[in-house]
């Protein structure tokens, strides 16, 4: 199948979503799999995998519309970055706008309200080369896996990390800090700006979108591990849920694995094998923070 959007409880270990696709001459193949974890009743989260745009989603609002929130916001993106070929930048602000009018209705029908996270990738052209644009709303994250070095690409958007970016709080005390998991930006919130960065398509990359609930659990370390170890996307996305429920899994847990075959650069031919971030310039008319990584 070309793509899959998932959401809604699944038991640990089932229900592997995959697909394969070359779009422009690029050549993907990935997996995706979620997961309420061992204490939710309901699995909040949402992914979407439908080339040129992979997304995953972590709805807030309880039972009675987190769900229906990260649906939301999986759907405006596949109404809205549509292949075969690549997208465009403007297609995406499109996504985001819809997605915020959508988990809007979708809280103005609640008594708590409703929001959710929303990361991704999606294939654009740049300078006539292919490039990821890679978005982030929330803690959800995207990381990059290249020659066993594991790279968190997205920057949080929580209490947290904000008081790391400030220099009050250390990084590694993160852990023991009350209020990391308070997010600042999300769907449906005061703030809703995405971050993004562009960044050049690369030969054997493996890209990981997740929810909060696997890094919660799992140390980078163990994710860098897994994903080196693990063959197919679908081996790895279903090691990373397994191993969040076997370190508690006290959240829903989605992954999405996404590998680059062919049609990017060579790593280390064509440039350096690790990505950093600069800026290509200041603000959009609309709040995105547009950043290249070389």
């Amino acid at each position: 199948m070309t793509g899959a959007t998932g959401q809604g409880p699944r038991e640990t270990g089932a229900g592997v979503n995959d697909g394969r696709a070359v779009v422009d001459g690029v050549e993907l193949v990935w997996a995706a799999c979620s997961d309420r974890g061992r204490v939710r009743p309901a699995n909040e989260d949402a992914f979407l995998g439908a080339p040129p745009v992979f997304v995953v989603a972590d709805g807030m609002g309880g039972y009675e519309a987190g769900d229906l929130a990260s649906a939301a916001v999986v759907g405006a993106f596949a109404a809205h970055v549509t292949g075969p070929g690549v997208t465009t930048l403007a297609q995406l602000r499109e996504a985001l706008a819809a997605c915020v009018v959508a988990v809007r209705e979708v809280a103005a029908g609640t008594r708590r309200g409703a929001g959710s996270t929303v990361t991704g990738v999606a294939l654009v052209e740049h300078l006539g080369l292919p490039h990821w644009l890679v978005f982030n709303v929330g803690d959800s994250r995207v990381y990059r896996h290249l020659a066993s070095t594991l790279e968190q690409l997205t920057v949080d958007h929580s209490v947290g990390q904000e008081l790391v970016a400030a220099g009050r709080l250390q990084a590694a005390e993160l852990a023991g800090f009350a209020g990391r998991n308070v997010i600042t930006r999300a769907i449906g919130a005061d703030d809703s700006t995405a971050d993004s960065w562009l960044m050049p398509v690369t030969n054997g990359e493996r890209l990981l979108l997740c929810s909060d609930g696997l890094y919660r659990e799992l140390a980078d370390e163990s994710i860098r591990a897994a994903l080196t170890m693990s063959g197919a996307p679908t081996s790895a996305a279903d090691a990373l849920v397994r191993l969040a429920n076997q370190a508690g899994g006290r959240d829903n847990v989605t992954v999405l694995v996404l590998d680059v075959r062919s049609g990017g650069r060579r790593p280390g031919l064509d440039g350096d094998s690790t990505a950093s971030a600069t800026p290509l310039h200041d603000a959009t008319d609309d709040g995105t923070t547009i950043e290249v990584v070389r």
